[in-house]
Order: C-alpha cells, then sequence, then structure tokens
C-alpha cells in the first residue's frame, strides 16, 4: 500500500510538472492528492518500521548502559510508544467519526477526510500493537543487520 502510493505521487509529480513546463496546465488538485497519499505512505509504513525495528534510534549512550539496564529500557519504550499509538489511534478514530458525521472534505476537490483518517486510526492502532506485543514479549529490540554495517 504505501509503495503504492508513493508510486502514484511520484506519477502525479511527474504529470503535473510535466504539464506546467509544456503545456502551462497543472493537474488541478494535485496538491490535495500528494497530501492523502503522502498521508496513505506514513501511516501504513509505520507497522511495516515498528516489526522490522528499523526506527530512528539515539544510541549514543548505549554503550554506558548495562545490558540489563538496556533491556529494561527497550522494554519501557516498547511499553509506552505501545500505549501512545494505542491512545492517538483512539483520538484519531473519534476525529473520523465527527468528520464523517459533519461530511468534511478537502478544500479543492471535495474529497471526503474520513477514510483517510480511519485509515490513519487503523494504521496507528495496529503499529501500537505491534509495540505492545514486542513488551509482551520482553525481547530487546535490537536493530535488524544491515549489509552496511561491519
Amino acid at each position: 500500500m504505501a509503495a503504492a502510493a508513493l508510486f502514484c505521487i511520484m506519477l502525479l509529480t511527474f504529470f503535473d510538472v510535466g504539464g506546467r513546463k509544456f503545456a502551462s496546465a497543472s493537474i488541478p488538485g494535485s496538491l490535495e492528492v500528494t497530501e492523502l497519499l503522502m498521508v496513505v505512505v506514513i501511516f501504513a509504513g509505520l507497522p511495516l518500521v515498528s516489526i522490522r525495528r528499523e526506527h530512528v534510534v539515539f544510541d549514543s549512550l548505549d554503550h554506558v548502559l548495562s545490558p540489563t539496564l538496556r533491556k529494561l529500557q527497550t522494554i519501557l519504550v516498547n511499553l509506552v510508544c505501545g500505549a501512545l499509538l494505542l491512545a492517538l489511534a483512539w483520538l484519531m478514530w473519534r476525529t473520523a467519526g465527527e468528520f464523517a458525521a459533519t461530511g468534511e472534505t478537502t478544500a479543492q476537490l471535495k474529497l471526503l477526510k474520513a477514510p483517510f483518517i480511519y485509515g490513519m486510526s487503523v494504521l496507528c492502532g495496529l503499529t501500537g500493537l505491534v509495540h505492545l506485543l514486542r513488551f509482551a514479549l520482553g525481547r530487546p529490540d535490537t536493530p535488524a543487520p544491515r549489509g552496511d554495517q561491519p
């Protein structure tokens, strides 16, 4: 889903810029569509990043902490992230319901916003569940090995 949305952004940008350059005509609503597709890219990527443990991490102090303290830190971070992401998912779901009830749309193309916010909520909740599962398992989140590391 994230890859398809990113590909659509690429195509839309290509044709929009080409249209402006060669035909002096932009694609109507291209900015709105790009913004909505970026929502899809970002929120569809969240669970994937969490499952693969590819978050941006601050590990400058890891060499100072004992392995036990690092494991405790990881477990606590997963608990906090899981709880906050589930709370955020609940707030987004509530907001989507309000937008659905009022018929909130985008400014130019009049696309309904609620389906996108419902999708954000579900994907955010899924990411929260990934973190809570990592908390429940209590295993350290050592990043997956990468080819560029020795």
